[in-house]
């Protein structure tokens, strides 16, 4: 089964590209639904690099969901523009390491939608998973949705911050 997510983020491609590659907003956009800790030596990296990734999952910040390891390829050489973040990995122990496949892809473009204010290019979001996971696929699929759709809520509040050089309203003299 698939869980899709498609969203059109008001920061440009470069910026959300940083921002997916980043620990920090993964932990940010899982929060509080889901805390997120490294199981490494060295703990998370600033930025994803490719390779396998082992981490803690915890329900609500309390309850163990298991071990996860986040396998991460790019393909971002692409004519199109589209840069894309796979994550092949899947969960190791507990309660989601039923799923037999896990295939997750996030990709960054840019949007063909009217410019922001400022002049300032859209991102196109896409992100899609796909599982299994036997017979509790369903179950594990409607888990997953909800927090996709969580995750996209996130995303949109996020995004604006994301670029190096926010807007900024100046500074008024008192």
């Amino acid at each position: 089964m698939r869980v899709l997510l498609k969203l059109v983020l008001d920061c440009d491609p470069d910026a959300a590209w940083r921002a997916i590659r980043s620990p920090a907003v993964l932990r940010e956009i899982s929060s509080p639904l889901f805390t997120l800790e490294s199981a490494e030596p060295s703990g998370f990296p600033t930025i994803w690099q490719a390779g396998d990734h082992r981490v803690r999952v915890r329900g609500g910040g309390l309850i163990p969901i298991g071990q996860q390891t986040i396998s991460i390829t790019f393909d971002d050489a692409r004519t199109d523009g589209v840069r894309i973040l796979r994550d092949a990995g899947g969960h190791r122990s507990g309660a989601l390491s039923t799923a037999t496949v896990w295939d997750h892809r996030l990709a960054i473009g840019p949007a063909v939608a009217p410019a922001q204010p400022d002049g300032g290019v859209r991102t196109l979001y896409r992100d899609q998973l796909r599982i299994s996971a036997g017979a509790a696929t369903p179950a594990v699929w409607y888990g997953l949705w909800a927090f996709w759709q969580w995750r996209g809520r996130r995303l949109k509040q996020l995004a604006p911050w994301w670029a190096f050089d926010p807007t900024r309203e100046p500074l008024e003299d008192t």
